[in-house]
């Protein structure tokens, strides 16, 4: 089954959302603002991503900037803030299987579909 981690007020995974929606493939949509991710589950998609956890960080976004911008900070603590900060998570995130992409841009998404 493929699983997007959604958030509607972004254009970006708007547009993730409705090339999965032309692509006729069955999906569930994660709202990830309202069903924010465990720990575990992040390190899960960020390994599937092929990633470090500093890459699944918006670093534009203003709670970035005042309160983590320019920390030395474990990969266990950048997690963690995204956890208790899931704004701060890139979007959106398209996961088939085994096989995750960041829809950056959301043309990506037709790879693993």
């Amino acid at each position: 089954m493929i699983t997007i981690y959604h958030n509607n007020r972004c254009r970006k995974s708007r547009e993730g959302l409705e090339i999965l929606e032309k692509s006729g493939k069955e999906f569930k949509i994660v709202k990830y603002l309202e069903n924010t991710p465990t720990e575990e589950e992040l390190l899960e998609i960020i390994q599937l991503l092929n990633i470090t956890p500093i890459d699944l960080v918006r670093k534009n976004e203003a709670i970035w900037k005042d309160n983590f911008k320019g920390k030395t900070l474990s990969n266990s603590q950048i997690i963690s803030a995204l956890v208790q900060n899931p704004k701060l998570i890139e979007r959106p995130i398209v996961i088939n299987n085994k096989k995750a992409v960041v829809g950056r841009p959301p043309e990506l998404i037709k790879d693993i579909i």
